[in-house]
């Protein structure tokens, strides 16, 4: 069984519809896939519908945004319930909140002489976007000539260390596994950067976490089995998937994939 547990869609910001995601899923030989949009769960009841014609099962799931110092944490949230108050107030001050961040941000870069308008970003987003986010962003800057690429605008412009960065500041990260949690939901943190697992696992455990995001397709065989080791070593669970967000970006869906032995007992957990 072939599983991609970390997939987004235009209702944030990935580049396809949650249906043609359901679809090109099939197409790609997956069996099991999660919609995992930031901080929306907008997504979830239409790639289960188009899921519920085809040969594959969609998890419902959310990516929960929150900020550790200056560092933003991310929390996945499995099997949520996707009619959750708590997730469809949660969605409505993120997109209030991610709005207002994004007109900070091209406000630095006005100050930085890159002229990019609101609407340009907004233009990006698109019809279906609930939330509006850096990428959206990053392709406003490449079609108006100031980033060679998506990558480049983020290397140059709008990454984590540049000037024109505003951190979300939605949550903490125990509020966000608390979240999930409301919602039903069982809390792995996503993507945990090396450097943060030692000093911020604590905290995130007294908080309710229940794994990790072990399987990435970037990731190095030695932090990999750090990964492993910590789920091991404290009872989490582990899962993986390719965190993706558009067909551009060199690596098609289904390219990557975790196994269903891998991570058997967050499926159990979850039901399946």
């Amino acid at each position: 069984m072939r599983l991609d547990l970390h997939i987004h869609t235009t209702a944030s910001d990935g580049a396809w519809s949650p249906g043609q995601v359901v679809s090109e899923a099939v197409a790609a030989g997956l069996d099991v896939i999660a919609i995992t949009d930031h901080d929306t769960v907008a997504g979830v009841a239409t790639a289960q519908g188009r899921a519920s014609k085809l040969s594959i099962q969609v998890i419902p799931g959310i990516e929960v945004s929150s900020t550790y110092g200056t560092t933003d944490v991310h929390v996945l949230g499995y099997f949520v319930d996707p009619r959750s108050a708590v997730l469809l107030e949660h969605g409505r001050v993120a997109g209030s909140r991610r709005a207002e961040r994004m007109r900070e941000m091209i406000e630095r870069l006005d100050r930085m002489e890159v002229k990019i308008s609101y609407g340009a970003v907004m233009d990006e987003a698109g019809p279906e976007g609930v939330v509006i986010g850096r990428p959206h962003l990053a392709k406003a800057l490449v079609k108006a000539g100031y980033a060679q690429s998506v990558w480049d605008a983020f290397e140059r412009l709008i990454g984590n260390e540049s000037e024109a960065f505003v951190p979300t500041h939605l949550l903490e990260p125990a509020e966000a596994v608390n979240l999930v949690l409301e919602a039903g939901g069982i809390p792995l943190w996503a993507h945990p950067p090396g450097q943060l697992v030692d000093s911020l696992l604590p905290l995130l455990l007294e908080a309710g976490l229940r794994g990790l995001e072990v399987y990435r397709p970037r990731s190095k065989k030695t932090d990999v089995i750090r990964l492993e080791s910590i789920c091991k070593a404290n009872g989490l669970l582990m899962s993986g998937g390719s965190d993706w967000h558009n067909p551009r970006s060199g690596r098609a869906l289904g390219d990557f994939y975790v196994q269903g032995h891998e991570i058997e007992d967050l499926l159990h957990a979850g039901g399946l």
